[in-house]
């Protein structure tokens, strides 16, 4: 069987950290035995640059026969004071997939301790899955612009939050079996919903795995003073996007982390956490490490290539371990060579 994947190289450093992570999946194929076809397209600032629309129409048409779709990164100052912004081609992607539910893994490489802006005790065990609603919320609500005054309307029905939360409960069943909810039930009309939603079908179908409903401003402290103590996190749409930032800080570089957005089929959109880094984009330095990890996330999620998966993520921690570095982590690799480090550590078992 081949695998269509439709790469989105996107802004800023993105199409860098695209090639890179491009280059550790071909090798990965070879290893593997895996059948792929790769389709580029415009996106994101690129796109509105070549035909003034953020998710050109062939874009969206591509994305929707794909069997995955990878992204390197969206948006830069460049774009911020223009009518339509490279961000509504992601939401509009989003949407346009029903790809609800963003999954951002967020754990310490042992080799990379020293590098958490945390004491070593804090992040040592750190291994936390965020399971954030990704369709949802403000940012998909009635938006309000008069004069003076704007408004972004919340929203959420019992569907969207149970369609995520099962998720949530899944993964928790194959991890330490705990899923902790965030919301601010004790302000917010759509968090009392959630809260009540959540606990419902936790008792209904996931009477095993244990629930734990945080505030989100003191998660937000705990996440920093005690994120050991947390394994499967489930949040709403803009909840999710601070707290899964904030916790990316744990690992010593926003560049180590990537993230799988799914919906209810096969198909999935994988990208790393960073934004598009204009300062350094076009220097080759960026670090590759995210979208490599995401990669390894679509092989897992989308492409039903686990073994693969996991010989990705031993190659990245081989990486790692043996001091291969990128400038964020007071390396001299740069971004292509990094991919290269890792491909070569690339086997079967």
């Amino acid at each position: 069987m081949s695998y269509k994947i439709v790469v989105l190289p996107g802004d800023g450093v993105g199409p860098e950290v695209a090639d890179a992570a491009m280059s550790v999946l071909v090798a990965t194929s070879g290893v593997f035995d895996l059948s792929l076809e790769f389709d580029n397209h415009a996106f994101g600032g690129a796109a509105i640059d070549a035909c003034e629309n953020p998710l050109p129409t062939e874009t969206m048409a591509a994305c929707k026969v794909a069997d995955a779709v990878f992204l390197g990164a969206v948006g830069g100052p460049k774009w911020d004071g223009a009518a339509l912004r490279p961000e509504a081609g992601l939401l509009g992607l989003r949407a346009g997939l029903n790809l609800f539910a963003n999954l951002r893994p967020v754990d310490v490489h042992p080799a990379l301790v020293e590098y958490s802006p945390l004491r070593p005790e804090r992040v040592s065990d750190v291994d936390i899955l965020i399971v954030r609603e990704l369709t949802g919320g403000l940012y998909f609500g009635k938006k309000n612009r008069e004069g003076d005054n704007a408004s972004d309307l919340c929203k959420y029905s019992k569907f969207e939050i149970i369609r995520v939360a099962r998720i949530a409960f899944e993964a928790a069943r194959g991890r330490k079996n705990h899923v902790t909810s965030i919301d601010k039930a004790n302000v917010l009309e759509t968090s009392r919903l959630w809260r009540e939603t959540v606990t419902a079908l936790q008792k209904k179908e996931f009477p095993n795995v244990e629930l734990r409903h945080e505030l989100v401003d003191s998660a937000a402290m705990k996440l920093i003073t005690s994120p050991g103590s947390y394994d499967v996190v489930l949040t709403e749409n803009l909840f999710g996007d601070i707290l899964s930032d904030e916790c990316s800080v744990l690992s010593g570089s926003i560049g180590l982390l990537g993230s799988a957005s799914l919906g209810s089929g096969r198909l999935g959109l994988y990208e790393p956490i960073h934004g598009s880094a204009p300062d350094i984009a076009g220097q080759n330095i960026a670090n590759p490490v995210g979208a490599i990890s995401s990669v390894a996330m679509m092989l897992r999620h989308s492409l039903n290539a686990p073994k693969a998966a996991q010989a990705i993520d031993n190659a990245i921690y081989s990486a790692l371990e043996n001091g291969v570095r990128t400038s964020d982590l007071g390396g001299a690799f740069s971004c292509s060579q990094m991919a290269d480090e890792i491909q070569n550590r690339i086997f079967a078992d």
